[in-house]
Protein backbone atom coordinates (compact mmCIF):
# COMPACT_ATOMS: atom_id res chain seq x y z
CA UNK A 1 0.00 0.00 0.00
CA UNK A 2 1.25 3.59 -0.90
CA UNK A 3 1.74 5.69 2.05
CA UNK A 4 0.63 9.03 2.25
CA UNK A 5 3.64 10.86 1.36
CA UNK A 6 4.69 8.93 -1.38
CA UNK A 7 1.38 10.46 -2.87
CA UNK A 8 2.03 13.34 -2.30
CA UNK A 9 5.32 13.64 -3.39
CA UNK A 10 3.91 11.97 -6.75
CA UNK A 11 1.05 14.10 -6.98
CA UNK A 12 3.75 16.91 -6.38
CA UNK A 13 6.87 15.65 -9.69
CA UNK A 14 3.78 15.19 -12.07
CA UNK A 15 2.55 18.87 -10.96
CA UNK A 16 5.84 19.49 -12.98
CA UNK A 17 5.89 18.08 -16.06
CA UNK A 18 5.73 19.60 -19.50
CA UNK A 19 2.19 20.07 -20.93
CA UNK A 20 1.24 18.76 -24.71
CA UNK A 21 -2.38 17.54 -25.26
CA UNK A 22 -4.00 14.44 -27.29
CA UNK A 23 -4.77 17.59 -30.24
CA UNK A 24 -0.63 17.15 -30.67
CA UNK A 25 -1.04 13.44 -32.13
CA UNK A 26 -4.38 14.15 -34.11
CA UNK A 27 -7.23 13.94 -31.80
CA UNK A 28 -7.58 10.47 -31.61
CA UNK A 29 -11.14 8.93 -30.37
CA UNK A 30 -9.64 5.51 -29.12
CA UNK A 31 -6.30 3.58 -28.79
CA UNK A 32 -5.74 0.15 -30.56
CA UNK A 33 -3.42 -2.75 -30.39
CA UNK A 34 -3.10 -4.89 -33.39
CA UNK A 35 -1.19 -7.38 -35.65
CA UNK A 36 0.47 -5.97 -38.49
CA UNK A 37 0.39 -8.10 -42.38
CA UNK A 38 4.56 -8.31 -41.25
CA UNK A 39 3.43 -10.36 -38.39
CA UNK A 40 4.99 -7.16 -36.06
CA UNK A 41 2.70 -5.27 -33.71
CA UNK A 42 1.90 -2.10 -32.97
CA UNK A 43 -0.31 0.37 -31.31
CA UNK A 44 -2.68 3.04 -33.26
CA UNK A 45 -4.66 5.91 -32.57
CA UNK A 46 -7.79 5.73 -34.21
CA UNK A 47 -9.82 8.96 -35.44
CA UNK A 48 -13.52 8.67 -34.71
CA UNK A 49 -13.96 8.08 -39.02
CA UNK A 50 -11.89 4.82 -38.69
CA UNK A 51 -8.29 6.44 -39.83
CA UNK A 52 -4.84 6.03 -38.43
CA UNK A 53 -3.93 9.00 -35.96
CA UNK A 54 -0.66 7.40 -35.27
CA UNK A 55 1.54 3.87 -35.10
CA UNK A 56 3.94 3.01 -32.46
CA UNK A 57 5.10 -0.32 -32.57
CA UNK A 58 5.05 -3.04 -29.52
CA UNK A 59 7.16 -5.65 -28.59
CA UNK A 60 5.42 -8.11 -28.39
CA UNK A 61 1.17 -8.97 -29.04
CA UNK A 62 -0.69 -5.81 -27.26
CA UNK A 63 -4.19 -6.46 -25.62
CA UNK A 64 -5.60 -3.00 -23.98
CA UNK A 65 -4.08 0.16 -23.54
CA UNK A 66 -4.72 3.00 -20.29
CA UNK A 67 -4.78 6.12 -22.20
CA UNK A 68 -3.84 9.53 -19.79
CA UNK A 69 -6.30 11.32 -18.90
CA UNK A 70 -4.53 14.80 -20.50
CA UNK A 71 -1.16 14.02 -21.72
CA UNK A 72 -0.91 12.30 -25.37
CA UNK A 73 0.61 9.19 -23.52
CA UNK A 74 -0.37 5.50 -23.24
CA UNK A 75 0.51 2.81 -21.87
CA UNK A 76 0.04 -0.58 -23.70
CA UNK A 77 -0.10 -3.96 -21.92
CA UNK A 78 0.73 -7.31 -23.05
CA UNK A 79 -1.57 -9.95 -24.00
CA UNK A 80 -2.75 -11.50 -20.22
CA UNK A 81 -0.71 -13.65 -18.89
CA UNK A 82 1.61 -11.13 -19.45
CA UNK A 83 4.76 -9.60 -17.64
CA UNK A 84 5.34 -6.27 -19.61
CA UNK A 85 3.62 -2.84 -20.20
CA UNK A 86 5.18 -0.10 -22.40
CA UNK A 87 4.22 3.79 -21.44
CA UNK A 88 4.80 5.57 -25.08
CA UNK A 89 4.81 8.85 -25.57
CA UNK A 90 2.57 9.14 -28.38
CA UNK A 91 3.84 12.57 -29.98
CA UNK A 92 7.22 11.19 -30.73
CA UNK A 93 6.83 7.23 -30.20
CA UNK A 94 9.34 7.33 -27.51
CA UNK A 95 9.09 4.79 -25.37
CA UNK A 96 9.48 6.24 -21.68
CA UNK A 97 9.27 3.59 -19.57
CA UNK A 98 9.54 -0.48 -19.49
CA UNK A 99 7.04 -1.58 -16.43
CA UNK A 100 7.93 -5.08 -15.43
CA UNK A 101 5.65 -6.69 -13.28
CA UNK A 102 7.06 -7.77 -9.46
CA UNK A 103 8.54 -10.91 -9.07
CA UNK A 104 5.72 -13.53 -8.62
CA UNK A 105 3.64 -11.60 -10.20
CA UNK A 106 1.65 -11.02 -14.48
CA UNK A 107 -0.38 -8.39 -15.61
CA UNK A 108 -3.87 -9.30 -16.46
CA UNK A 109 -3.49 -6.52 -19.83
CA UNK A 110 -5.20 -3.49 -18.33
CA UNK A 111 -4.68 -0.63 -16.57
CA UNK A 112 -6.45 3.30 -15.71
CA UNK A 113 -5.04 6.19 -14.39
CA UNK A 114 -6.52 8.24 -10.77
CA UNK A 115 -5.25 10.89 -9.16
CA UNK A 116 -5.69 13.18 -12.26
CA UNK A 117 -3.24 10.95 -14.01
CA UNK A 118 -0.57 11.14 -11.78
CA UNK A 119 -0.96 7.27 -10.72
CA UNK A 120 -0.98 4.45 -12.92
CA UNK A 121 -3.43 1.34 -11.58
CA UNK A 122 -2.99 -2.39 -12.99
CA UNK A 123 -3.99 -5.62 -12.44
CA UNK A 124 -2.41 -8.10 -11.37
CA UNK A 125 -2.33 -12.01 -9.94
CA UNK A 126 -0.04 -12.77 -7.14
CA UNK A 127 0.27 -16.34 -8.42
CA UNK A 128 1.24 -18.15 -5.49
CA UNK A 129 -1.69 -17.01 -3.65
CA UNK A 130 -4.19 -16.70 -6.43
CA UNK A 131 -4.81 -13.48 -4.93
CA UNK A 132 -5.71 -9.98 -7.18
CA UNK A 133 -3.70 -7.04 -6.90
CA UNK A 134 -3.53 -3.51 -8.55
CA UNK A 135 0.03 -2.23 -8.69
CA UNK A 136 0.03 1.63 -8.32
CA UNK A 137 2.87 3.49 -10.56
CA UNK A 138 4.38 6.86 -10.27
CA UNK A 139 3.94 9.42 -13.42
CA UNK A 140 5.72 11.90 -12.16
CA UNK A 141 8.38 9.83 -10.04
CA UNK A 142 9.93 8.20 -13.47
CA UNK A 143 7.06 5.74 -13.27
CA UNK A 144 8.34 3.95 -10.26
CA UNK A 145 6.06 1.82 -8.28
CA UNK A 146 4.97 3.13 -5.22
CA UNK A 147 2.51 0.71 -3.78
CA UNK A 148 -0.19 -1.71 -4.32
CA UNK A 149 -4.12 -2.47 -2.82
CA UNK A 150 -6.37 -5.47 -2.94
CA UNK A 151 -8.87 -6.12 -5.94
CA UNK A 152 -10.84 -8.30 -3.33
CA UNK A 153 -11.16 -10.96 -5.36
CA UNK A 154 -9.02 -13.37 -7.44
CA UNK A 155 -8.36 -13.03 -11.05
CA UNK A 156 -8.80 -9.61 -11.70
CA UNK A 157 -8.81 -8.44 -15.19
CA UNK A 158 -10.38 -5.20 -16.40
CA UNK A 159 -10.22 -2.45 -13.66
CA UNK A 160 -11.83 1.11 -14.33
CA UNK A 161 -11.70 4.24 -12.36
CA UNK A 162 -15.16 5.81 -10.89
CA UNK A 163 -16.11 9.51 -9.82
CA UNK A 164 -13.79 10.48 -6.74
CA UNK A 165 -11.16 7.80 -7.70
CA UNK A 166 -12.94 5.13 -6.55
CA UNK A 167 -11.80 1.64 -8.38
CA UNK A 168 -14.06 -0.80 -9.95
CA UNK A 169 -12.57 -4.32 -10.50
CA UNK A 170 -13.98 -6.85 -12.72
CA UNK A 171 -12.43 -10.25 -10.43
CA UNK A 172 -12.54 -13.29 -12.77
CA UNK A 173 -12.74 -15.48 -9.88
CA UNK A 174 -10.50 -18.12 -11.42
CA UNK A 175 -6.54 -18.22 -11.00
CA UNK A 176 -3.58 -18.41 -13.72
CA UNK A 177 -0.15 -19.01 -13.89
CA UNK A 178 2.30 -17.90 -16.59
CA UNK A 179 3.68 -21.20 -16.60
CA UNK A 180 0.32 -22.24 -17.97
CA UNK A 181 -0.93 -19.47 -20.56
CA UNK A 182 -4.19 -20.12 -21.57
CA UNK A 183 -4.97 -22.41 -18.63
CA UNK A 184 -7.74 -21.84 -16.61
CA UNK A 185 -7.08 -23.21 -12.66
CA UNK A 186 -9.04 -23.90 -10.10
CA UNK A 187 -12.50 -23.79 -12.08
CA UNK A 188 -14.24 -25.67 -9.64
CA UNK A 189 -13.77 -23.04 -7.07
CA UNK A 190 -14.56 -20.32 -8.92
CA UNK A 191 -16.09 -16.66 -6.96
CA UNK A 192 -16.24 -14.30 -9.28
CA UNK A 193 -16.74 -10.48 -8.21
CA UNK A 194 -17.65 -6.89 -8.92
CA UNK A 195 -15.51 -4.99 -6.08
CA UNK A 196 -15.47 -1.60 -5.67
CA UNK A 197 -12.09 -0.34 -4.31
CA UNK A 198 -11.24 2.83 -2.36
CA UNK A 199 -7.59 4.48 -3.85
CA UNK A 200 -6.26 3.06 -0.43
CA UNK A 201 -6.79 -0.61 -0.69
CA UNK A 202 -10.43 -0.21 1.24
CA UNK A 203 -13.55 -2.70 -0.02
CA UNK A 204 -16.50 -0.27 -0.43
CA UNK A 205 -18.85 -2.94 -2.13
CA UNK A 206 -18.45 -6.43 -3.43
CA UNK A 207 -20.89 -7.97 -5.79
CA UNK A 208 -21.29 -11.40 -6.22
CA UNK A 209 -23.88 -13.53 -8.84
CA UNK A 210 -26.18 -16.44 -7.73
CA UNK A 211 -24.51 -20.05 -7.60
CA UNK A 212 -25.98 -21.42 -10.31
CA UNK A 213 -24.15 -18.59 -11.96
CA UNK A 214 -20.34 -18.66 -10.09
CA UNK A 215 -19.22 -20.34 -13.38
CA UNK A 216 -19.74 -16.63 -15.35
CA UNK A 217 -16.27 -14.98 -14.72
CA UNK A 218 -16.64 -11.10 -14.63
CA UNK A 219 -14.29 -9.91 -17.11
CA UNK A 220 -14.58 -6.30 -18.46
CA UNK A 221 -16.30 -3.12 -17.34
CA UNK A 222 -17.57 -0.02 -19.26
CA UNK A 223 -18.97 2.77 -17.47
CA UNK A 224 -22.49 4.40 -17.92
CA UNK A 225 -24.13 7.37 -16.21
CA UNK A 226 -25.04 8.37 -12.79
CA UNK A 227 -22.56 5.65 -11.67
CA UNK A 228 -23.98 2.64 -13.87
CA UNK A 229 -21.41 0.26 -14.25
CA UNK A 230 -21.62 -2.50 -17.17
CA UNK A 231 -20.07 -5.89 -16.67
CA UNK A 232 -19.24 -8.22 -19.63
CA UNK A 233 -18.67 -12.50 -18.57
CA UNK A 234 -17.56 -15.62 -20.00
CA UNK A 235 -19.08 -17.99 -19.00
CA UNK A 236 -16.99 -21.71 -18.04
CA UNK A 237 -19.80 -24.01 -18.56
CA UNK A 238 -21.38 -25.16 -21.84
CA UNK A 239 -22.28 -22.55 -23.88
CA UNK A 240 -25.22 -24.08 -25.46
CA UNK A 241 -27.10 -23.49 -21.66
CA UNK A 242 -27.42 -19.71 -22.86
CA UNK A 243 -26.87 -18.15 -19.99
CA UNK A 244 -26.95 -13.88 -19.31
CA UNK A 245 -23.55 -12.60 -20.19
CA UNK A 246 -24.27 -8.70 -19.45
CA UNK A 247 -24.73 -7.66 -15.86
CA UNK A 248 -25.56 -3.85 -14.82
CA UNK A 249 -24.67 -2.48 -11.27
CA UNK A 250 -25.66 0.64 -9.25
CA UNK A 251 -23.58 0.80 -6.00
CA UNK A 252 -26.14 -0.16 -3.14
CA UNK A 253 -28.42 -2.01 -5.64
CA UNK A 254 -28.72 -5.50 -6.74
CA UNK A 255 -26.92 -6.63 -10.16
CA UNK A 256 -29.63 -6.79 -13.26
CA UNK A 257 -28.75 -9.26 -15.85
CA UNK A 258 -29.05 -8.82 -19.77
CA UNK A 259 -32.70 -10.32 -20.90
CA UNK A 260 -30.98 -11.40 -24.33
CA UNK A 261 -33.27 -13.60 -26.26
CA UNK A 262 -31.73 -17.45 -25.45
CA UNK A 263 -30.81 -18.17 -29.29
CA UNK A 264 -28.67 -15.27 -29.36
CA UNK A 265 -27.31 -16.04 -25.77
CA UNK A 266 -25.98 -19.22 -27.59
CA UNK A 267 -24.42 -18.05 -30.50
CA UNK A 268 -22.38 -15.54 -28.06
CA UNK A 269 -20.52 -19.20 -27.43
CA UNK A 270 -20.30 -17.68 -23.72
CA UNK A 271 -17.85 -15.27 -24.72
CA UNK A 272 -17.77 -11.20 -24.26
CA UNK A 273 -14.68 -9.99 -25.70
CA UNK A 274 -15.33 -6.35 -24.81
CA UNK A 275 -18.25 -3.87 -23.55
CA UNK A 276 -19.10 -0.05 -24.17
CA UNK A 277 -21.73 2.31 -23.48
CA UNK A 278 -22.45 4.50 -26.13
CA UNK A 279 -21.88 8.15 -25.62
CA UNK A 280 -25.14 9.36 -23.65
CA UNK A 281 -25.06 5.98 -21.86
CA UNK A 282 -28.49 4.98 -23.09
CA UNK A 283 -27.18 1.86 -24.99
CA UNK A 284 -25.00 -1.00 -24.10
CA UNK A 285 -23.18 -3.20 -26.16
CA UNK A 286 -21.38 -6.83 -25.75
CA UNK A 287 -19.17 -8.23 -28.28
CA UNK A 288 -18.19 -12.08 -28.78
CA UNK A 289 -15.65 -12.52 -31.63
CA UNK A 290 -15.89 -16.48 -31.09
CA UNK A 291 -19.59 -16.06 -31.80
CA UNK A 292 -19.00 -13.57 -34.56
CA UNK A 293 -22.01 -11.54 -32.97
CA UNK A 294 -22.43 -8.01 -30.90
CA UNK A 295 -25.23 -7.45 -28.85
CA UNK A 296 -26.87 -4.15 -28.35
CA UNK A 297 -28.86 -3.13 -24.73
CA UNK A 298 -31.16 -0.28 -23.55
CA UNK A 299 -29.45 0.79 -19.51
CA UNK A 300 -31.99 -1.51 -18.10
CA UNK A 301 -30.43 -4.80 -20.18
CA UNK A 302 -33.25 -4.90 -22.43
CA UNK A 303 -32.14 -6.33 -25.94
CA UNK A 304 -32.34 -4.02 -28.95
CA UNK A 305 -30.28 -5.63 -31.52
CA UNK A 306 -28.20 -8.05 -33.00
CA UNK A 307 -24.84 -7.54 -35.52
CA UNK A 308 -23.23 -10.20 -37.22
CA UNK A 309 -19.09 -9.90 -38.23
CA UNK A 310 -17.09 -12.03 -38.49
CA UNK A 311 -14.35 -12.10 -35.58
CA UNK A 312 -15.62 -8.67 -33.84
CA UNK A 313 -14.40 -7.42 -30.78
CA UNK A 314 -13.41 -3.87 -29.87
CA UNK A 315 -16.61 -1.53 -29.17
CA UNK A 316 -16.29 2.21 -27.91
CA UNK A 317 -18.54 5.20 -27.93
CA UNK A 318 -18.52 7.36 -31.08
CA UNK A 319 -19.67 11.06 -31.09
CA UNK A 320 -23.00 11.60 -31.90
CA UNK A 321 -24.64 7.77 -31.19
CA UNK A 322 -23.51 4.30 -32.03
CA UNK A 323 -20.32 2.36 -31.62
CA UNK A 324 -17.10 2.03 -33.30
CA UNK A 325 -16.26 -1.50 -33.87
CA UNK A 326 -12.99 -3.62 -34.70
CA UNK A 327 -12.59 -6.63 -35.59
CA UNK A 328 -9.54 -9.29 -36.36
CA UNK A 329 -9.52 -8.98 -40.03
CA UNK A 330 -8.48 -5.53 -40.17
CA UNK A 331 -12.07 -3.48 -40.36
CA UNK A 332 -13.43 -0.51 -38.49
CA UNK A 333 -16.93 0.27 -38.58
CA UNK A 334 -19.63 2.52 -37.22
CA UNK A 335 -22.76 0.83 -35.79
CA UNK A 336 -25.78 3.28 -34.95
CA UNK A 337 -28.74 0.98 -35.96
CA UNK A 338 -27.11 -0.47 -39.32
CA UNK A 339 -23.23 -1.35 -39.89
CA UNK A 340 -21.71 1.49 -41.76
CA UNK A 341 -17.67 0.37 -42.88
CA UNK A 342 -14.83 3.16 -41.91
CA UNK A 343 -11.43 1.57 -42.77
CA UNK A 344 -10.43 -1.82 -43.93
CA UNK A 345 -6.64 -2.91 -43.30
CA UNK A 346 -5.58 -5.54 -45.37
CA UNK A 347 -3.42 -7.85 -43.37
CA UNK A 348 -4.19 -5.86 -39.94
CA UNK A 349 -5.90 -8.05 -37.01
CA UNK A 350 -7.46 -5.64 -34.52
CA UNK A 351 -6.84 -7.05 -31.22
CA UNK A 352 -9.61 -7.09 -28.36
CA UNK A 353 -10.35 -3.47 -27.02
CA UNK A 354 -10.89 0.00 -28.48
CA UNK A 355 -9.60 2.39 -25.26
CA UNK A 356 -11.60 5.43 -25.46
CA UNK A 357 -9.56 8.76 -25.04
CA UNK A 358 -11.14 11.39 -22.90
CA UNK A 359 -9.02 14.62 -23.85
Amino acid sequence: MMRRRGFLTALLAGAMAPRLSWADVGSPAVLGAAREAGGGYALFGIGADGTDRFRIPLPARGHAAAAHPTAPEAVAFARSPGSFAVVLNCVTGAVLARLEAPEGRHFYGHGTFIAGGEILCTSENDFATGQGRMGLWSRGLGWRRVGEIPTHGIGPHEIRRMAGDVLVAANGGYRSHPAQPGVKLDLDRMRPNLAYVSADGALLEKVELADDLRPNSIRHIALGRDGLVGFGMQWQGDPAEGVPLLGLHRRGAAPVLDRMPVHEARAMAGYVGSVAFDAAGDQVAISSPRGGRVQVFDDTGRHLQAILREDVCGIAAVAGGGFLLSDGLGGLMRADGQIRPLAKRPGRAWDHHLVPVSA
